[in-house]
């Protein structure tokens, strides 16, 4: 069935935050795809080292995110 993965820079969200994004596509998914699918939806998050991800270029960090996350 559907697998999505999602990579995200370590230490940015809690435990409790990445449960909510995986239930929220999931569910986002499912509104799509219909329950049947839904039913068999693999989310996973990935965490990726802090300095090991680019953006047009820049080295983002955990703090840049962290920075951007607070600005909402």
């Amino acid at each position: 069935m559907p697998s999505i993965d999602i990579q995200v820079l370590q230490g940015v969200f809690s435990d409790a935050e990445k449960a909510r994004i995986i239930e929220k596509v999931t569910e986002a998914f499912g509104e799509v795809a219909g329950q049947t699918i839904k039913g068999g939806t693999s989310v996973r998050v990935h965490e990726v080292a802090s300095g090991s991800w680019g953006y047009a270029g820049q080295v983002l960090t955990t703090q840049d995110a962290l920075a951007m996350k607070a600005r909402g």
